[in-house]
Order: structure tokens, then sequence, then C-alpha cells
């Protein structure tokens, strides 16, 4: 079962495990791709560079996937896409968290929330970033 097979407001920890599986994905190829673009000074450097990219993200995946889910359980709304804003916005909160930058927490909050909420919105109206291929 995918993220998008559960129902919203149901299995929150198995909501929150798939999208822990896909930040931790996405911050080990972000790492890679850093890694490969900074060179780090020594292989220690550059492996506690891989593992902090990769467990923030990682992170970043668990407090959306559960920041969504309580919010739909929470508001007893389970489709609304405002859920998905809280989600990103606790995701960007997290990273401000991170930073120690209330600045870079409240735009990550807005820019992930925002995200988020048309991510959402485009699932539920069959919104299609790329049509059939052209012959």
């Amino acid at each position: 079962m995918g993220y998008w097979d559960i129902p919203e407001g149901t299995a929150c920890v198995q909501k929150t495990w798939i999208s822990t599986k896909l930040g931790t994905a996405l911050g080990m190829v972000g790492s890679a791709y850093h890694l490969v673009a900074v060179q780090p000074e020594s292989t220690m450097a550059g492996l506690q560079r891989a593992t902090n990219i990769t467990v923030s993200l990682a992170t970043m995946g668990a407090v959306f996937g559960m920041a969504t889910c309580l919010s739909a359980q929470a508001r007893d709304a389970p489709d609304d896409p405002f859920n998905y804003f809280v989600g990103g916005c606790a995701s960007g909160i997290f990273i401000g968290a991170r930073t120690h930058s209330a600045i870079t927490g409240t735009s990550a909050c807005l820019g992930l929330g925002v995200l988020a909420f048309y991510t959402k919105v485009g699932k539920m109206e069959g919104w299609k970033l790329a049509g059939p291929p052209i012959r």
C-alpha cells in the first residue's frame, strides 16, 4: 500500500512510516548530490554531512506524516487540504528549529505548507504535471 491508498486521518503510524521512508530516500539522494558538488575534506566529514542531511529529511518526513494525520483526526475533516498545509508548515518549523533561525522556519513553513496544500488539491482534482507524449 502507498501513502495515497490509506484513507486520510487513519493509520497515522503507517502513513508516518511511509513519509519517513520517502524523506530518508530523498535525503540519501540529496546528500549524494551534495557530496559530489561540494567535496568534503575527509571521509569522516562526508559521512557526517550525508548523515546530517539524511536524518534531517527523514525527520521532516516523519513530522509531515504525523502532523497531517493528527490534524485530519483533530479537525474531523480527513480530506481537507488544510491538513497538508499543517503538515508542511510543521516540517518547515522543524527546519527553522534545526537552523536556529525564525526567518528560515517561517519561510519554510509557508513554502512547504503551500506546496503540500496544492499537492493535495492536485491529487483530489486529478491534476497532471505532464500530458501524454506528443507523436
